[in-house]
């Protein structure tokens, strides 16, 4: 969590620890405002490959196993939607991660580096624009979806966030057994599918929505991959929103109606 979103919320520098420290029981408050801490990271099973960092704008667990984050998870604020940095394309290892590619093993691949949490989603600054294109953040991607539905997916979600305020959003890769295909020298996993979590709980009417898309092309419209939050959670294993209280988190999670969302 970084200072900016206090400052979104109308909370003062002083509330700093009071928010990372809160719960859902006592979540912080300025002007009537609650801001519930950490709703970006989702709780990890135990036994999973796991290295959490937090990056500027986002944080991610990492698989050192796949080579690839466990997931991937950023406010996006309605002032964040734009902005003055333009993308870099500078992909980077990070050596603070165990098992991070480097940019040569997706070299002639016939995959996309495709970012989970997207470019364009940092364009508010310098540092979180350098920081998104971390090899961490990415995951081998099939250009159809990249290119595709997955991008046409990020841009409806700055529109949402433009709408709403503020989104929490959470993505990552789906892997199955049966998901043994590797590139590079390191051994970068591919993944079957990819996970969107996205999550509007400042709302009078909180909502949540999540989809799940193939490593390949999604024709088609982006209703028909549409998933409860629930749903991502029995996949994965991850629980989202746990920060949230119970009422509103069971509700989020356990209704995904499209047309609340695409208006």
């Amino acid at each position: 969590m970084t200072l900016r979103h206090f400052a979104f919320f109308g909370a003062a520098i002083a509330l700093f620890t009071a928010c990372n420290d809160s719960t859902a029981e006592n979540p912080a408050t300025m002007g009537g405002v609650k801001h519930y801490a950490d709703l970006e990271i989702p709780r990890t099973p135990a036994g999973t490959q796991s290295q959490v960092k937090s990056y500027e704008g986002f944080t991610l667990s990492f698989n050192a196993d796949n080579h690839t984050p466990n997931w991937v998870g950023w406010e996006l604020l309605k002032e964040e939607t734009d902005g003055e940095n333009s993308r870099s394309n500078n992909f980077w290892h990070d050596d603070d991660i165990e098992g991070c590619p480097v940019t040569g093993d997706y070299t002639r691949s016939g995959y996309d580096r495709g970012h989970m949490c997207p470019a364009a989603d940092q364009k508010w600054s310098a540092e979180a624009m350098q920081d998104c294109f971390v090899l961490a953040n990415i995951c081998p991607q099939d250009n159809s979806l990249n290119s595709g539905a997955w991008a046409t997916l990020e841009k409806k979600e700055r529109l949402w966030a433009q709408r709403d305020s503020c989104l929490v959003i959470i993505a990552g890769p789906i892997y199955e057994k049966t998901d043994t295909k590797r590139i590079g020298d390191i051994g970068v996993r591919v993944p079957s599918a990819f996970f969107k979590v996205i999550a509007a709980p400042y709302l009078d009417e909180p909502r949540g929505i999540a989809f799940i898309y193939p490593n390949m092309s999604s024709p088609g419209n982006m209703q028909n991959y549409v998933v409860t939050i629930d749903d991502v959670e029995q996949l994965t294993g991850f629980d989202f929103l746990s920060s949230l209280p119970d009422d509103i988190e069971n509700k989020i999670e356990s209704n995904s109606v499209f047309k609340e969302w695409d208006r």
